[in-house]
């Protein structure tokens, strides 16, 4: 049993733990310690009573220096927006061709674009818009809606196949699923369309030009080349949204394909939309100066 006991060199008291000899003191708490904790309690009053701290259902208490962050940042927004009134209401209300003659007013709308790329259109379309399978790549030349900044405008505020009552509407059917096509069909319009690169054979009695010509062409044109405003694309060339590859394209064609770009209007301004239809502009620009 342990047994308490006076150090005779500290004279505190032991407290009856023994480790091989080592006897543990019953001293009291260092004076420094006690000092500390009695400071940072006596702030943390301070802090509690000056500053917005507790909890009161739906709100908190305000503290007698009123003190709001929302409220400042609120602030710091509000002012920020005011000392940029002058370009952003330029951007927002100056029709194109005016802002691109203007350096100044282009240099500050790209670097500003630029950032909102990366915070709302990146994730999707990648960096610098090479796109990936199932987002088209906005740095080339190839455009399903328009590659102009007024057409770029249109597809940023009501997006594409969104609820946006403007919203652009494009839709591959189902033929293998919704029972379009036979199996078989499905098969033979695969091969065909594999075929395309070398364009359409002007009156190809073949089986597969016939379904092309049938099913298809409506959307993609009897060249097959697609039609821009419509959301179809060229099928005739490389670029492939989905991919170009047999077991691909007969995915396409059994379940169809539904691409949705969200309605960036409630989101984003007009001067920001119109900013980030400028920078997707000069995507392709940027992308062949990249590519040589």
């Amino acid at each position: 049993m342990s047994v308490t006991e006076r150090d005779i060199f500290s004279g505190y008291m032991t407290t009856g733990h023994d480790w091989n000899g080592i006897k543990e003191l019953n001293s009291p708490i260092p004076r420094v310690v006690l000092w500390f904790m009695l400071v940072t309690h006596v702030y943390a009053v301070i802090i509690w009573t000056l500053y917005p701290a507790w909890p009161l259902g739906n709100t908190h208490s305000m503290g007698l220096l009123g003190g709001d962050q929302k409220i400042a940042v609120a602030a710091d927004v509000a002012t920020a927006t005011a000392a940029r009134a002058d370009w952003t209401t330029a951007l927002a209300t100056e029709d194109f061709d005016t802002i691109r003659a203007n350096p100044d007013l282009m240099g500050r709308a790209l670097a500003t674009a630029g950032q909102l790329f990366g915070e709302n259109c990146q994730a999707c379309h990648g960096a610098g818009g090479m796109g990936g399978p199932g987002f088209p790549r906005l740095s080339d030349d190839i455009w399903l809606w328009g590659g102009t900044a007024e057409d770029i405008t249109v597809t940023l505020r009501y997006g594409i196949n969104s609820p946006h009552p403007d919203t652009h509407v494009a839709q591959m059917p189902a033929f293998g699923r919704d029972g379009l096509l036979s199996g078989p069909e499905i098969a033979v319009l695969t091969g065909y369309v594999q075929t395309l690169g070398a364009g359409v054979v002007p009156d190809d009695p073949s089986e597969g030009a016939v379904l092309f010509q049938e099913n298809c062409a409506a959307c993609h044109g009897a060249d097959a080349k697609g039609v821009e405003g419509l959301g179809a694309p060229n099928l005739t060339d490389a670029d492939w949204i989905y991919g170009g590859d047999s077991a691909t394209i007969r995915l396409t064609l059994l379940n169809g394909r539904q691409g949705v770009m969200p309605a960036w209007q409630p989101r984003l301004t007009d001067a920001e939309i119109r900013m980030l239809a400028l920078y997707v502009e000069g995507l392709h620009t940027k992308g062949a100066e990249d590519a040589q």
